[in-house]
């Protein structure tokens, strides 16, 4: 199992960016995957999940600007988000649940300038 995040970079405010993770052998046996991100000096929060069914749900700092997604073929996630804000500047991390275990990928540095 891996998952490998990539997309992030350095964003004005208001503007826009789309993660990725590739989930390598998981995704289609997941029971959920997600998105969380990390600021500096805080501790990891949830962001996005999406279930097994593809059932979406999203952390009310990110509703309604962001969308998840996957291609379960190219065994990929997504991640949208849009009209970007200086507090969404974090490390984001894709998270995949199977069974009673979670994994986790490394982080994609995402800055948004003011």
């Amino acid at each position: 199992v891996q998952l490998q995040a990539s997309g992030g970079g350095l964003v004005q405010a208001g503007g826009s960016l789309r993660l990725s993770c590739a989930a390598s052998g998981f995704i289609s046996s997941a029971k959920s995957m997600g998105w969380y991100r990390q600021a500096p000096g805080k501790e990891r929060e949830f962001v996005a999940r999406i279930t097994a069914g593809g059932e979406p749900s999203y952390a009310d700092s990110v509703k309604g600007r962001s969308t998840i997604s996957r291609d379960i073929r190219n065994k990929m996630l997504y991640l949208q988000v849009s009209d970007l804000k200086p507090e969404d500047t974090a490390v984001y991390y894709c998270k995949g649940d199977r069974g009673v275990y979670s994994y986790w990928g490394q982080g994609t540095l995402v800055t948004v300038s003011s």
